[in-house]
């Protein structure tokens, strides 16, 4: 197994290497072959997540593409489609759902090697922390390297799954030196992406070891197929309400049935024995008998009519009955039974042609029922369900409820309904799909979103870094170095650094749902910070900065770091408002005040080229910009802080040139929790 290095992170996109990963039973690059920083990789296509860093690749590893062979797959001879072996292996997985999760993962790496003929396959699964892939199951050759694993960062299933491609690599331990302790050694993997819930996880693996087996484009065709039928797993959730009101009112009638049948046959066993004896009466009893006989016929009619709605409600709702004497083993179909099964209407029904439709690793109603009886004993009712498997191969799933009765002579008699459930099963599997793919989506889009935030927030930070460094260079590189303005300067540089720090912590709490920092907050000296920090952008763009700031104005409890983002971001807007201005002084103004009730106001006011009336209503939406080059992203963020802040935001026109954007936030309690009271220092 891997052991994950502490400063590895996949959130940036690098992997520690300075020290070497440790794989069971396999080797790793050494300390002194990383040393040299290897070379840069170029992939054949760009990868998801980015590829190792240059230092991350070992002294003397070869490129990824010249271990990559994918396109020969195209080129190869390739067999005939096996279907024969594929449904094989599909219905051995289908088996295999009805266990726990390993088993099915070690059933596809059983049917992954014979279905392709390999010598060794497998499942590299990602762990929780998405550091590194361990081996869940594995069969063939490599049997004994179970449990092992390939780090996230530098290794074939992270390649396979950063590009989400399949991929056919030959002898890879020449770029990944630790896997020439696998032993034997690979002439050819080919490597397919594995989902679950639309959501990539590891590989499916086969590996060729020696050059007498090549790999071809059916069997790429077949390890993908797998892949696909594994990754939807245990979906068996149903519901019988309505089955169960339908059994009842079936066993109603014939319940009703049965009476009338009995109380039949009872006064035509009465009137027969008194005309034996009551010879002498014959007319007087003959008139009765025909009497008698009307009566039946009548209700045989009715008996053949409610047999015939049965028959037809049993089509309709497509359940079959199904009826087993225990003491006479004799057993009785219903004609919907029979097409559910697929037999000619009115054949005699045994085990032995039973055992012909009912999937191999399924046990039939009849074989439950009998298992139930012997073990109780007693009448009782159960549920069953299990599959058939019909001529041409296709799978029915089938739901009984089972009832056991006693008739008049005590004799046990189970009567149950089957039901078929193939469409809703199918139905249901095709709903979770829409479901998984509507899911990802969802991440997707809010991945983007959280991408486009961060870029933009560190944007300023960066920036002020980048110039606080050139301008200290220019001082040191003087003939007379100014060395206390390098000082400062580097402290600028030192503050924009931890500043850039806090962003990252800030949006990051904000992106999860996590509580932010709050503590109380001086407007006036959070503005006067902005303004420090931004001096350099309104020297560059010849801003005039003026700022009226009320004295006197109580604490706000919030996140310092998140406000003076809004009001960063409000000030570099208006610079930006007035960079083609050229016609009137550049006059930017910052101001805090009281606003209505517990509210204080900051308002920043530019004289720039404002906006359309008709788009300010869009301003603060994510990806909607009114710059050549902006991201749409400021804004939406900057709203999002201050309605968390429970303040609001909003942007007006001036009477004359440019625009003024102003936000506002309660100032804070009068007795503030504890844990709030955490000021900064001045």
């Amino acid at each position: 197994m891997l052991t994950e290095t502490p400063s590895s992170s996949r959130n940036s996109g690098s992997v520690d290497v300075t020290r070497p990963l440790a794989v069971r039973n396999l080797g790793a690059p050494d300390q002194a072959n990383r040393a040299d920083g290897g070379g840069g990789v170029r992939e054949s296509a760009e990868p998801r997540h980015g590829g190792p860093p240059e230092s991350a690749i070992p002294g003397g590893a070869v490129p990824l593409a010249s271990i990559l062979i994918t396109e020969e797959l195209g080129r190869r001879p390739s067999r005939p489609p096996q279907f024969e072996k594929e449904n094989s292996a599909l219905a051995a997985l289908v088996s295999a759902l009805a266990d726990s999760p390993s088993t099915i993962l070690q059933t596809l790496a059983d049917k992954v090697l014979e279905v392709l003929r390999a010598d060794s396959a497998g499942l590299s699964l990602l762990t929780k922390d998405e550091t590194r892939f361990y081996w869940a199951a594995i069969a063939g050759a490599w049997g004994p390297h179970i449990g092992d694993g390939t780090p996230r960062a530098f290794g074939p299933c992270g390649d396979v799954l950063d590009h989400n491609t399949p991929m056919l690599f030959a002898h890879w331990e020449r770029r990944y030196p630790y896997l020439s302790s696998a032993l034997p050694l690979a002439d050819e993997g080919l490597l397919v992406p594995f989902h679950v819930n639309g959501k990539g996880v590891g590989t499916i693996w086969a590996i060729a070891h020696d050059e007498r087996r090549k790999f071809d484009a059916e069997d790429l065709r077949l390890l993908k197929s797998m892949s696909r039928f594994a990754s939807a797993a245990f979906q068996t959730v149903e519901s019988i309400e309505n089955l169960k009101l339908e059994i009842a009112a079936r066993e109603k009638a014939e319940s009703a049935v049965r009476e009338l049948a009995n109380g039949l046959d009872t006064q035509v066993r009465v009137r027969t024995r008194e005309l034996e004896r009551s010879t002498r009466e014959l007319l007087a009893a003959n008139q009765e008998l025909e009497s008698e006989i009307a009566e039946r016929q009548r209700a045989e009619q009715e008996l053949r009519r409610s047999e015939a709605s049965l028959a037809e409600a049993e089509h309709l709702s497509q359940i079959g009955s199904f009826s087993w004497r225990v003491a006479t083993d004799e057993i009785t179909w219903s004609e919907q039974l029979y097409r559910i099964y697929e037999f000619e209407i009115g054949a005699p029904v045994t085990l032995e042609m039973i055992r012909t439709r009912v999937h191999p690793e399924d046990v039939s109603l009849l074989e439950k029922m009998r298992m139930v009886d012997q073990a109780r004993g007693r009448a009782d009712a159960f549920e069953w369900q299990y599959r058939l498997m019909m001529p041409d191969r296709s799978i029915k799933y089938l739901h009984a409820v089972a009832h056991a009765t006693r008739d008049r002579d005590d004799q046990l008699e189970y009567i149950a309904a089957v039901q078929d459930v193939t469409a809703r099963r199918l139905s249901e599997e095709a709903l979770d799909n829409a479901r998984s793919q509507l899911t990802r989506v969802a991440r997707v889009t809010s991945l983007g979103v959280s991408t486009a935030s961060v870029a933009h927030e560190l944007n300023q930070p960066l920036s002020g870094i980048i110039t606080n460094a050139n301008t200290c260079l220019r001082m040191l590189a003087a003939d007379s170095p100014d060395v206390e303005g390098a000082r400062e300067t580097a402290r600028r540089t030192i503050r924009d650094g931890n500043r850039a720090t806090e962003v990252i912590a800030r949006l990051r709490a904000m992106f999860i749902n996590k509580e932010s920092t709050t503590e109380l907050v001086d407007l006036n000296e959070a503005t006067r910070e902005v303004i420090a920090l931004s001096s350099n952008d309104l020297q560059r763009t010849r801003v005039i900065l003026r700022q009226e700031l009320t004295d006197d104005l109580p604490p706000i409890l919030g996140d310092r770091v998140q406000l003076q983002q809004v009001m960063l971001n409000l000030l570099l807007n208006a610079c930006d408002a007035m960079s083609d201005v050229d016609d009137r002084p550049r006059h930017l103004m910052i101001s805090t005040a009281r606003g209505d009730g517990d509210q204080l106001r900051v308002i920043v006011q530019d004289a720039g080229v404002g906006f359309d009336p008709e788009t300010a209503d869009r301003l603060f939406e994510a990806f909607y910009t009114t710059k050549k080059s902006g991201m749409g992203i400021g804004l939406s963020v900057s709203r999002s802080i201050i309605e968390r802040h429970h303040g609001c935001i909003w942007a007006a026109r001036n009477d004359g040139p440019g625009a003024t954007f102003s936000f506002s936030i309660p100032r804070a309690p009068e007795r503030v929790p504890e844990a709030a009271h955490v000021m900064r220092d001045s």
